[in-house]
């Protein structure tokens, strides 16, 4: 669908995919949730745009964790993971069935959460273990529902893995939970738009090389950057809402 796609809306999709691949691995995690708000002002159907996610997704961490496998704390994922991937289930489920302005206003409104906290410079935090494992649950449902749930996730990870594993851990849950979406579409049988996933992979290689050079630049002004976002998550969903909603 995306090659049908007018000369504008194909600049801007390729902009936002440059913008996600930067993002997904500057960060390591929130490709999805700092790029799908964008993907939606170009064509409002979350059911185009995850698939494609998913498959850049498997592709980039598959190759950034080729090497790197020795470097995960598999200890902790896996018993972050009880809590993680069954409600990501439940909450694909609820992708392929709710209406798609219902899912367009949870995107948003979960995003608009994200920036507002980003641009007040409030930290997602958890200092207890049942803290940690609402946040999970939380989290698993949200990435099952529109794979927007990181920055849930990666509070609870932040804690309990050290500096040096996290990317690495978080690039194998990623993996984990966007195999497990991608298998329920194929069963479902949700197209899955290869052909337009593999025509905008060069871009999001671009931002992906770009992110890996700028990922210790990004932590080392983490603060700023994320001030920066958010203020820029707020603005994207606010508008999102008002279109979706019936204001334009």
């Amino acid at each position: 669908m995306i090659l049908d796609f007018s000369t504008t809306q194909l600049l801007v999709t390729g902009l936002v995919f440059i913008w996600a691949g930067f993002v997904r691995s500057g960060l390591g995690f929130g490709g999805a949730a700092l790029g799908l708000p964008l993907m939606l002002f170009v064509h409002d159907d979350p059911l185009l745009w995850l698939p494609i996610i998913g498959s850049h997704l498997l592709f980039f961490t598959s190759l950034t964790l080729r090497s790197r496998l020795g470097n995960v704390d598999w200890a902790y994922l896996r018993r972050a993971a009880l809590y993680i991937v069954p409600p990501a289930i439940v909450g694909v489920f609820g992708l392929v069935t709710l209406p798609t302005r219902w899912l367009n206003l949870f995107i948003y409104s979960v995003t608009l959460f994200y920036g507002g906290m980003w641009a007040l410079n409030i930290a997602i935090r958890s200092q207890r273990a049942w803290m940690d494992k609402a946040l999970l649950v939380a989290g698993g449902y949200v990435a099952g529902t529109s794979l927007t749930g990181a920055p849930l996730m990666v509070a609870v990870f932040m804690r309990n893995v050290s500096r040096e594993q996290l990317r690495n851990t978080l690039f194998v849950l990623w993996f984990i939970l966007v195999a497990i979406k991608m298998s329920t579409f194929v069963a479902l049988s949700v197209p899955l738009h290869l052909v337009d996933a593999l025509f905008l992979l060069p871009l999001a290689a671009v931002g992906h090389v770009i992110g890996l050079r700028a990922h210790d630049a990004i932590l080392n002004n983490d603060a700023g950057f994320r001030r920066w976002i958010g203020g820029g998550l707020v603005a994207v969903s606010l508008a999102g809402l008002w279109r979706v909603s019936g204001g334009g």
